[in-house]
């Protein structure tokens, strides 16, 4: 990925105090999508390191995923599968496959579901996703990959902020570390 990349994400990062009675600094990516050369530029980075395994699919979940998703994809091309949650008020319709997440970062499990007729058994899949910090939604969708019979090549998110051990075990690359954003 180019440096130039790199230091754009970064430079465009902030963290947000969203007030009294909160307990952590909540990131705020909005400027990568304000910025047209960083959006230009993701969805080709996002895919370097699984574009030799030739993934047939780009799967991500609502929310953010629903931006970087189509992004990827059109860098592969190759179609978009979506991952719903039922809180966004916007379940398809349709048989869907769904999973839940294990305890993520805050201790929530996140339910996600997919349709049955975009994900099956001749898929080759890319998740992607904005950050990752526990990988539980990750696990859930590819607990849906696996009960849909597609193959899941790995994950590729912007901001890696997990443990060394679960990205090895995910098979989840990052644009930028956790590490290298502005405090």
């Amino acid at each position: 990925m180019p440096a130039e990349l790199t230091e754009r994400l970064a430079a465009l990062f902030q963290w947000i105090d969203p007030g009294p009675g909160t307990s952590h600094l909540v990131s705020d990516i909005s400027g990568w999508w304000r910025d047209p050369n960083v959006l230009a530029e993701l969805g080709p980075a996002l895919v370097v390191p699984y574009r030799a395994a030739g993934p047939t699919v780009v799967l991500a979940p609502a929310v953010t995923g629903l931006l970087l998703g189509p992004l990827a994809a059109t860098a592969l091309g190759v179609g978009f599968v979506a991952a719903h949650k039922p809180g966004d008020g916007r379940l398809p319709a349709g048989p869907l496959t769904w999973a839940q997440s294990p305890p993520d970062y805050r201790g929530r499990r996140v339910d996600l579901a997919v349709r049955d007729r975009h994900l099956g058994p001749d898929d080759r899949v890319l998740v992607v996703d904005d950050w990752v910090r526990t990988g539980a939604q990750i696990r859930a969708l590819y607990d849906i990959c696996a009960a849909r019979g597609a193959e899941v090549l790995g994950t590729a998110v912007v901001a890696l902020d997990c443990p060394p051990e679960i990205a090895a075990a995910l098979r989840i690359t990052g644009l930028i570390s956790a590490a290298d954003l502005p405090a």
